[in-house]
C-alpha cells in the first residue's frame, strides 16, 4: 500500500485528534506496497518525537497510524516497538517475513502415496474414515512396516493426498455411482435393543434388456453388527426365493431372531411366513411414513451392490455363478475385512436426537461382533466360535482379501462376456 499524504497541516497532537474526529485538515490516499507504509510510520514517529510523548499522546499517534496505514492495532504496536528498538542504530523498518530458507519437510513420501493408491483401488474409493481405518489395521493388526506413517494419517489430510498431483497421476476417477431411492411402505419397526440377530432385507434388480428381466440381488444385513450376506436369484418367485432365503439365514454365524422387510410381496407372503415360523424368527414390515425402518438395507444396496455389480443388465442364467462368488469370496470380505461406519445417537441443543458418525467408531462387522460377544449380546450358532472367525480373518490382510475379491469379480464379469459372445 502506497500512502500519498499532504501532512503539512498536521503539526500538533491536537490537530491529529481533530483529524481522527472527522474535521481533517489533510488529504490522503492509500495504495501500494508495505515498504511505503513502513516509511510513513517511521516519518510520523520521528516527526512527532514519539519516545518523549505521554501515554495519552502515544495512544493518539497509534490510532492515527492505524487509520492511515490500514494495519491492525497489534501490527502497528509491533512496528512501533521495532522502530524504538532500532532508531538509535538508524535501522529502517523493513519486512522481515518471506519464504523460509529451508522448505518444510514432507511427511508422506511418494511410496506412501503409492500405498494409498493401492488401498483405494482395491476398495474402490470408499469413504475416507474407512480407508484410514484400513491403513491403521495394515500396520497395527497385520504388522506391515510400510504403513507406519500412513497409520497416523488423519481423514482430512487423506482427502488432501487424494487431490495431490502424485496421487492423480496414478489413479483415475470415474463418475460416482448414483444412489438408488426406493419408496418404502411401512408397518412395524424392529427392536433389536443392541442385540445381534435382527436382520433387514431388500432386493435389487439388475436391469432389463429388450423386455427380459435380469438377475435379482438380495441384501440381508444385521441391524446392530452390520454383518451382511449377499445372494442372487433368477427371479423373485417362490421357487427361486425360498431356497436362497434359507441359504442366507444359514450363512449368519449367529442366531437370527428378527426378519424385517418392506411391504413387497416377495417377502410378505404365506410361504415366507411359514418358513420363518418354523425357524422361530419374528417377521416385521416397514411402517407408514417411516422410511428409515429399512434404511440400512437400502444404504447397503447403494454402497455395496451397485458399487460392485453396477447397473448393467446381467442375464438370469448367471445367478448361480454370482451366488457362488458371493458365498465364497464376497461375503467373507464384507464381514471380515471391509470397515463400516457405526452411528451413535446424540441429543443436540434443541433436544432432537441426531446420528453422528465418528472416526473412532469405524470397524469391521467382525470387530463389532467381538464387542457384542464381550457384552453377551450375541448368540452364536452351534459349531461356530468367535475364535474361528478371527482366525479366518487373520489368514490374510485386508488388502490381500480385497485384491483377491477383485480378481474373482473380474473373472466373474469376464465369464459374462464369454457367454455373450458364444450366444
Amino acid at each position: 500500500m502506497v500512502i500519498n499524504m499532504n501532512e503539512e497541516g498536521l503539526e500538533t497532537i491536537e490537530q491529529i485528534e481533530e483529524f481522527l474526529s472527522g474535521s481533517a485538515v489533510i488529504d490522503f490516499s492509500v495504495a501500494g506496497a508495505d515498504s511505503e507504509r513502513y516509511g510513513h510510520i517511521s516519518r510520523v514517529l520521528k516527526r512527532f518525537d514519539y519516545p518523549r510523548r505521554s501515554k495519552r499522546e502515544r495512544g493518539i499517534l497509534h490510532r492515527y497510524l492505524q487509520h492511515t496505514s490500514g494495519y491492525s492495532r497489534a501490527q502497528v504496536t509491533r512496528l512501533v516497538t521495532r522502530w524504538q528498538r532500532n532508531r538509535l542504530a538508524a535501522v529502517p523498518l523493513t519486512k522481515r517475513y518471506g519464504r523460509p530458507a529451508v522448505p518444510f519437510a514432507r511427511k508422506y513420501t511418494p511410496a506412501d502415496i503409492a500405498l494409498l493408491v493401492e488401498m483405494d483401488k482395491a476398495n474402490q474409493d470408499v469413504c475416507g474414515p474407512a480407508i484410514a481405518h484400513l491403513l491403521q489395521r495394515a500396520y497395527r493388526a497385520y504388522g506391515d512396516p510400510r504403513y507406519e506413517r500412513l497409520a497416523t494419517l488423519s481423514v482430512s489430510h487423506l482427502y488432501n493426498l487424494r487431490k495431490s498431483a502424485g496421487y492423480q497421476a496414478q489413479r483415475q476417477h470415474f463418475t460416482a455411482t448414483r444412489p438408488v431411492c426406493n419408496a418404502i411402505g411401512v408397518r412395524k419397526a424392529p427392536a433389536p435393543q443392541g442385540r445381534a440377530g435382527f436382520v433387514r432385507i431388500d432386493t435389487v434388480h439388475q436391469g432389463d434388456l429388450d423386455g427380459v428381466k435380469g438377475v435379482y440381488h438380495i441384501t440381508c444385513v444385521d441391524a446392530v453388527s452390520q454383518w451382511q450376506v449377499q445372494a442372487c436369484v433368477q427371479g423373485i418367485s417362490e421357487a427361486f426365493l425360498l431356497p436362497v432365503l434359507a441359504l442366507i439365514i444359514a450363512q449368519f454365524p449367529f442366531e437370527v431372531h428378527g426378519f424385517h422387510s418392506d411391504n413387497g410381496s416377495e417377502y410378505v407372503n404365506r410361504k415366507v411366513a411359514e418358513m420363518l415360523e418354523k425357524l422361530r424368527i419374528e417377521q416385521t414390515k416397514s411402517r407408514s411414513r417411516h422410511s428409515n425402518d429399512n434404511a440400512l438395507a437400502e444404504s447397503k444396496n447403494a454402497s455395496v451392490v451397485r458399487k460392485h455389480m453396477g447397473y448393467s443388465h446381467i442375464p438370469q442364467r448367471h445367478a448361480k455363478s454370482i451366488n457362488a462368488f458371493y458365498e465364497e469370496m464376497f461375503n467373507p470380505w464384507l464381514n471380515l475385512h471391509r470397515p463400516c461406519l457405526f452411528a451413535i445417537s446424540v441429543t443436540n441443543a434443541k433436544g432432537k436426537i441426531v446420528k453422528r458418525y465418528r472416526h473412532a467408531d469405524v470397524k469391521t462387522p467382525l470387530e463389532s461382533l467381538v464387542q457384542l460377544a464381550v457384552q453377551k449380546r450375541v448368540t452364536f450358532k452351534p459349531g461356530v466360535t468367535l475364535a474361528a472367525l478371527m482366525t479366518q480373518a487373520r489368514s490374510q490382510t485386508d488388502l490381500a482379501a480385497a485384491q483377491a475379491m477383485q480378481r474373482a469379480k473380474s473373472d466373474l464379469f469376464a465369464s459374462f462376456a464369454k457367454t455373450r459372445r458364444r450366444a
